[in-house]
């Protein structure tokens, strides 16, 4: 019996051995996760059935757990690198054929997939042509590249004080060209359909009388402005022609134009002639509500528009719930994607198949696919990845261990070999 004995700790010496030197060997891999060798002793079967006098027969390696704990994370060069800061598994797939894995290290191949350096696709939620994520089965990820397209300023938003001091221009007719024809003036640039940028100039000239129409449709109204437009230099709707009237209370509040059913108070929808092939005519609502008329000097508060020009794609970040927002020379971002993450009830139960890949067994239980920080998920860190959860002096240590084991193990058969030649000698 010494024999089986000291050679089944043999066996298990050198497994342990083996685990140990596939852990040192992955010390530096990432997403890679440290495995244990765990022992369990044998006995033989007794027809008497158990006795406390019972010798054991060796021991056995009875499972190699993975260690699922957390590495470090470490700041990369890669934007499209991600580590999972918490619980949860990259979802790869190949063909269909589904894996998955700690190693975050991405790239994008030629058709604009996101792979690892396998080939695997990284799986998410894909975005529609707005931006908008789409939670439906998770698809492999693709990053289009193709030129944002343009959008057309359909809204602007101009907050300004207009100075209540200030009386009415001496000028007859509005002319641009004539500032004694107005008192104020300020510009945004708009864009068209086709991604053109305009320059759009408002004008402010003070009334000397509040309009009869303003005083019927709005009695508060004590002040009023005839506000005019120009696009590229060309007066809109036409020369001297005023695109509304901003009238002010008492208290210095804008109170007209009037809510309408369309629009709010303060508001201006303008249709803007186009002779370069843009869509034509565009309108704008013009959105003076935040305007206000007090005793200061004029001054613009705020001056946004929401159209944009075309622009390509300059690069990308990924949020720590997986969004993935891609980045436009033109100032614009636009959700792409958005990975998904997998885990498990038993992820010592994941089947290892190498290149830092592990596959869903019935040990593991079904894969509990969701966004990434959300329910008991990890969060995803952009510009990073996960290094290996081995711990190199623990590793050591256990090597000496595990080689007085083996030392020990062979001691034994030696002395038992000396005995069976004492046996053999007796005469």
């Amino acid at each position: 019996m010494g024999f089986q004995q000291a050679l089944s700790g043999l066996d298990a010496a050198t497994s342990q051995l083996d685990t140990i030197g596939n852990n040192i060997a992955n010390a530096n891999t990432v997403g890679f996760k440290a495995s244990t060798a765990q022992f369990a002793d044998v006995f033989a079967a007794s027809l008497n059935g158990s006795g406390g006098d019972q010798n054991g027969i060796g021991t056995k390696v009875s499972a190699i757990t993975q260690q699922f704990s957390q590495g470090n994370i470490t700041a990369s060069n890669n934007s499209l690198d991600m580590a999972i800061n918490g619980q949860g598994f990259f979802r790869m797939s190949q063909n269909g054929s589904i894996s998955y894995s700690r190693d975050g290290q991405f790239e994008l191949d030629k058709n604009g997939n996101l792979v690892n350096a396998q080939g695997l696709q990284l799986t998410g939620y894909q975005a529609d042509t707005s931006g908008n994520i789409v939670t439906a089965t998770p698809v492999p990820l693709n990053i289009p590249t193709a030129n944002l397209s343009p959008s057309a300023t359909a809204n602007a938003v101009i907050g300004l004080n207009l100075d209540s001091t200030t009386t009415a221009p001496t000028g007859a007719t509005f002319n641009p060209s004539d500032p004694t024809t107005f008192n104020n003036s300020t510009s945004l640039t708009i864009y068209d359909s086709l991604g053109n940028s305009h320059v759009a100039t408002l004008y402010f000239s003070k009334d000397s009388t509040v309009p009869a129409a303003i005083s019927t449709a709005t009695p508060t109204a004590s002040t009023a402005w005839s506000t005019y437009l120009t696009i590229d230099g060309n007066a809109v709707p036409s020369a001297g022609t005023a695109i509304g009237s901003l009238g002010f209370n008492a208290s210095g509040s804008l109170v007209y134009p009037p809510a309408t059913s369309s629009l709010k108070t303060g508001q201006l929808q303008i249709p803007i002639t186009l002779t370069n092939g843009a869509t034509s005519p565009q309108q704008v609502t013009l959105d003076f509500s935040s305007s206000s008329q007090y005793g200061a000097p004029f001054g613009v508060n705020q001056l946004t528009q929401d159209g944009f020009t075309s622009g390509q794609l300059s690069g990308f970040s990924t949020s720590p719930s997986g969004v993935i927002q891609g980045r436009y020379s033109n100032g614009q971002t636009k959700n792409l994607g958005q990975i998904v993450l997998a885990n498990f009830t038993a992820p010592q139960g994941l089947n290892p198949l190498g290149n830092s890949q592990w596959a869903e067994t019935t040990s593991s239980g079904p894969a509990l696919v969701g966004a990434a920080a959300t329910g008991s998920l990890g969060a995803i860190q952009s510009g990073a990845v996960e290094s290996s959860n081995v711990d190199l002096t623990s590793e050591l240590v256990n090597m000496i261990t595990a080689q007085r084991d083996y030392q020990a193990n062979a001691q034994a058969i030696k002395t038992e070999d000396q005995i069976q030649q004492t046996l053999v000698n007796l005469r």
